[in-house]
C-alpha cells in the first residue's frame, strides 16, 4: 500500500496537475482499491510538512486534524487532504504517507503585490477599487479574483453596459508574488430605443411613460442616463406603474408582464408593458363605527376629509386613517387604531369605506436603540421621537419618526423597525442608520451683466460635530460689491424643539447696478423659533444693523440729502409666523404658505420705523400634471420718527418680473441722474401655471405661463410733489422654460410689460435658478 501511495505521488508531481486534481484522484483511487485495502488504517508519529512560508506548520497541521500515535482511516487521511485544500491557503497540496511518517507538499497562493486595471473609460480605478474584495499585500485566491471580477461586471451592468467584460490575470513576480490585473472591455451602453405599452386604455403611453425612471433614447441621449438599461430600474418601474394606477381608483391594475428585446443591430433595447388596467372604483358610503363608549362616531365622521364620488386612492384612506388616531391622540386615547374595512361594488363600481375605531393591543416601547451613527450624537436622532421609553406604542408614530430621521439629510440610509421586547406587551425599536457627507466646501467664479465677474467661496457644514447644528459661511466678491455672511443654527435648545440662529453679514456696493452711490452695510442678529401647532411656527428676533450710504455722484437732491446723514444705526426687535402645509400637510398635490413678520426700531440706535411683511401663497396640482401656484406678497414701512433711506425703502427687485434691476418704483425724473428712489410700500401678486411640453421627460424640460401685477410706492418726502411717489400698478405676462440640469434648475422667463411708467425700465428676458416661495 505504501508503495503504490508513493507511485501515485511521483506521477501526481510528474503531471503537475492543480491542487483540486489531485483530490480528486486521490478520493477516486481510493475508492477503487479492494475493500480490504481500501479499509486499511494508518498512523502515523510523525508529520512532516514541506513547502510552507507564511503559514505555520502548526496551522497546517490543525487543519488536517491528525493526531500521532493515533489510527486513521483511510477515508479520514481523504477527509484531511480535503480541509487543507479547502483553506484556501495553498495553490496545490499533496499527501504522502511514508511508514509512520505523513509528508505534506503544500505550495503556497502567492501574495498580491499590486492591483491594475485595464480598459476601463467609464469607471475609474478608484471606483473600481472601492467594489473589489482582493487587496495588495493579501493572499491571492483565485475565487476571490473571479468573484471580484464579477461584481465590476454588475457595476457596469448598473450603468447600461451590459456587455462588458472582465478578465482577471495575474503577473508573477519574485519572491512568490504576483499583480493582479483586470483586462476590461466596457462594451457599449445599451440604450433603450422605445417603451411601449399593451392594454392601456386610460393613459397615453406618453404619460405612462413620463411615469417611469427608466426613459426612451431621444435626441440628448448624451446627457441622459436614465435611458440605458437596467434590469433593477424595470422592477421598480413595474411597482412604480402599479402606485400610479391605484392613485386614481385601478384597484385591480396588474403588470402582466415586461419583455424586453434587442434591436437587430444588438445595439438597443425595445421594452414593452403588458398591462391590465381594470376598472376605476370611486368612494363610495363613508361611515365611521366603534365599540368605544368615548368615542363619538360623529365627531370622528366630521374629521374626516373624505366625500363620496371622489376617486378611491389608498393614500386618501391612510391620510384620513391618521387624522382620526391623531385626534384620539389629542382626546388623550391609547391604543386606539383605526382599521379601514372596504366593501367592493363591482355594479356601480364604488367602494364603500368604513373606519373601525377599535382598541389596539395594549403595547408599549421597551427601549430604542441606535445603531451606526459614527458621527452623529444619539440625542440628534432621539428627539425626532414623539414616543419615548415607557409610552404606548403607534406603528404611525414610527412610521412619521422614520421619515423625519430620512428628512434630516444626515444619512445615506435610514431604518426604523419594531420588534417583540423583554415580553408581548413590549416592542423595542431598532433605529440603523448610515452616516453620509454633511458638508460642503465650495469655490467659484460668475459672471452677469449687472456685477461683472465675481468670485464666490461658501461652506456649509448641516451636522456641525454631530450635533445637528448648522454652521455656514459664505464670501462673495464682483466688480462693484462684496459681501460675506455667517450663520450659526441649533435646532433643538436644551433638547426641546426650540431653534436657535445667529446670522453676522456685510455688504458694500461700489456703484452696482450703474447706482452713483456706494452703500456699506454691518448687520448682527440673533432669533429664535418654535412651533405653535403642526403646521405653524413663531419666532423672536433682535436686529443691530449699522449702514452707510456714501460718495453719491448724482444730481437727486432727495438722495444727496440721505447721503449726507451719513453711517446710521436700526436696533429692532420683532416677530414672524409661519403656516405651511406644503410638505406636512394632508395633501401633498397641494399646500397653502402663510407668512406675517414685523419690526419695530428704536430700541436704540438712530431710526425709529415700523417694518411689516406678509406673503400669502397656495400652489396645486391639476389635471394630473400641471403645477398651479399664486402668491401676494406685501411690505409696509412706516417711518416713526424721521424719514427713510435708500438702504430701507423696498425697491421689488424679483418680486415683479419684466423690469431691470431697480426697474420700477418711483423715480427722480427731474435729476439728470434718473435715480431710483424705491418705495415705502410693496404689493406684488403672482399666478403662474408650470406644464409638460411634450418633450420626453427625461430631458426635465417643462414650459410655464405667468402674470404679475404691482407696485412699488410711497415717500416720506417727495419734495413737495415734485417727484411722484402714488400707486401705479404694473402688469406684466410671459412664458418660461424649466430645465433641471446638473447644475441646478434653470428658468428662462420671456416678458411683456402690459401696464408700466415711461420712465420704468423693462427687461424682456431673464435667466435664474428657478425656487419656490
Amino acid at each position: 500500500m505504501t508503495n503504490f501511495l508513493r507511485g501515485f505521488a511521483a506521477a501526481v508531481s510528474r503531471a503537475k496537475a492543480a491542487g483540486i486534481a489531485v483530490f480528486v484522484s486521490f478520493a477516486l483511487v481510493f475508492s477503487a482499491l479492494p475493500d480490504d485495502v481500501a479499509a486499511q488504517s494508518f498512523r502515523f508519529t510523525n508529520v512532516q510538512i514541506e513547502g510552507n512560508q507564511r503559514v505555520d506548520g502548526a496551522t497546517i497541521l490543525s487543519y488536517t486534524g491528525i493526531e500521532r500515535g493515533v489510527p486513521i482511516e483511510a477515508g479520514a487521511l481523504n477527509e484531511a487532504y480535503q480541509n487543507v485544500v479547502n483553506s484556501g491557503l495553498f495553490e496545490s497540496v499533496e499527501f504522502e504517507p511514508r511508514g509512520n511518517t505523513l509528508l505534506i507538499r503544500v505550495v503556497e497562493f502567492p501574495t498580491i503585490n499590486l492591483i491594475a486595471f485595464e480598459g476601463n473609460r467609464i469607471l475609474k480605478d478608484d471606483v473600481l477599487a472601492d467594489i473589489i474584495v482582493s487587496q495588495s499585500r493579501r493572499v491571492y485566491s483565485p475565487s476571490r479574483a473571479e468573484a471580484d471580477a464579477a461584481e465590476i461586471v454588475n457595476a457596469y451592468a448598473q450603468s447600461g453596459r451590459i456587455a462588458a467584460t472582465v478578465e482577471p490575470k495575474i503577473i508573477r513576480r519574485s519572491d512568490n508574488r504576483v499583480d493582479l490585473v483586470f483586462e476590461i472591455l466596457e462594451g457599449r451602453v445599451i440604450e433603450i430605443e422605445r417603451i411601449s405599452f399593451v392594454g392601456n386604455r386610460a393613459f397615453s403611453e406618453r404619460r405612462l411613460r413620463g411615469v417611469l425612471e427608466t426613459k426612451q433614447a431621444g435626441l440628448l441621449r448624451r446627457f441622459v442616463r436614465s435611458d440605458t438599461f437596467i434590469g433593477d430600474r424595470i422592477d421598480f418601474d413595474r411597482q412604480v406603474l402599479s402606485d400610479f394606477y391605484a392613485s386614481r381608483g385601478y384597484i385591480d391594475f396588474q403588470v402582466l408582464g415586461v419583455s424586453s428585446e434587442l434591436t437587430r443591430q444588438r445595439d438597443a433595447f425595445l421594452l414593452t408593458f403588458n398591462v391590465q388596467e381594470g376598472q376605476q372604483f370611486d368612494v363610495g358610503e363613508i361611515s365611521v363605527v366603534s365599540d368605544l363608549e368615548e368615542v363619538d362616531v360623529d365627531e370622528y365622521l366630521a374629521a374626516l376629509k373624505l366625500s363620496s364620488g371622489k376617486t378611491y386612492s389608498p393614500e386618501l384612506i391612510e391620510q384620513n386613517i391618521a387624522r382620526l388616531e391623531r385626534k384620539a391622540v389629542q382626546q388623550g386615547l391609547d391604543f386606539v387604531r383605526v382599521d379601514p374595512r372596504i366593501t367592493r361594488n363591482d355594479r356601480d363600481l364604488l367602494l364603500d369605506v368604513e373606519f373601525a375605531v377599535v382598541r389596539g393591543p395594549r403595547i408599549f416601547v421597551e427601549r430604542i436603540d441606535i445603531e451606526g451613527n459614527a458621527t452623529t450624537l444619539d440625542r440628534v436622532i432621539r428627539r425626532q421621537f414623539d414616543t419615548v421609553e415607557g409610552d404606548p406604542f403607534n406603528p404611525r408614530e414610527i412610521r412619521e419618526t422614520a421619515e423625519r430621521i430620512r428628512a434630516l439629510g444626515f444619512f445615506s440610509t435610514a431604518e426604523v423597525n419594531a420588534r417583540e421586547g423583554s415580553s408581548p406587551s413590549q416592542v423595542v425599536v431598532d433605529v440603523d442608520v448610515e452616516e453620509q457627507p454633511t458638508g460642503s466646501l465650495s469655490f467659484g467664479a460668475a459672471y452677469s451683466a449687472t456685477n461683472g465677474i465675481g468670485l464666490t467661496a461658501s461652506f456649509n457644514e448641516s451636522n456641525f460635530l454631530g450635533r445637528g447644528q448648522t454652521l455656514a459661511f459664505s464670501f462673495a466678491t464682483g466688480t462693484d460689491n462684496r459681501q460675506g455672511t455667517l450663520t450659526f443654527f441649533e435646532p433643538a435648545i436644551l433638547g426641546r424643539d426650540v431653534g436657535f440662529r445667529v446670522t453676522g453679514s456685510y455688504a458694500e456696493t461700489n456703484d452696482q447696478n450703474s447706482n452713483l452711490y456706494d452703500t456699506q452695510a454691518i448687520a448682527f442678529s440673533p432669533s429664535i423659533e418654535f412651533p405653535l401647532a403642526d403646521f405653524s411656527r413663531f419666532g423672536l428676533n433682535y436686529t443691530f444693523e449699522q449702514t452707510e450710504l456714501s460718495n453719491y455722484t448724482g444730481s437727486s437732491a432727495l438722495i444727496a440729502a440721505e447721503t449726507a446723514r451719513g453711517s446710521e444705526t436700526r436696533s429692532s426687535l420683532g416677530f414672524s409666523y409661519e403656516f405651511d402645509t406644503r410638505r406636512t400637510g394632508l395633501n401633498p398635490d397641494a399646500g397653502v404658505l402663510v407668512r406675517f413678520s414685523q419690526d419695530i426700531a428704536g430700541v436704540g440706535g438712530d431710526l425709529n420705523q415700523l417694518e411689516t411683511s406678509l406673503l400669502v401663497g397656495a400652489e396645486t396640482l391639476a389635471f394630473g400634471d400641471v403645477e398651479l401656484r399664486a402668491e401676494a406678497e406685501a411690505g409696509f414701512l412706516q417711518t416713526l420718527n424721521g424719514t427713510s433711506r435708500l438702504t430701507d425703502r423696498f425697491f421689488g427687485n424679483g418680486k415683479i418680473r419684466g423690469f431691470d434691476f431697480n426697474g420700477f418704483g418711483p423715480r427722480d425724473t427731474g435729476a439728470a441722474s434718473n435715480d431710483a428712489l424705491g418705495g415705502n410700500q410693496l404689493l406684488a401678486i403672482r399666478l403662474e401655471a408650470e406644464f409638460p411640453l411634450g418633450i420626453p421627460e427625461e430631458y426635465g424640460i417643462r414650459g410655464g405661463l405667468f402674470a404679475d401685477f404691482g407696485s412699488v410706492w410711497g415717500l416720506d418726502n417727495n419734495l413737495g410733489g415734485t417727484i411722484d411717489d402714488s400707486f401705479a400698478l404694473r402688469s406684466v405676462v410671459g412664458a418660461s422654460i424649466f430645465w433641471d440640469t446638473a447644475i441646478g434648475p434653470l428658468r428662462f422667463n420671456f416678458t411683456r410689460a402690459l401696464q408700466k411708467e415711461s420712465f420704468d425700465e423693462e427687461q424682456r428676458f431673464d435667466l435664474t435658478i428657478s425656487t419656490r416661495f
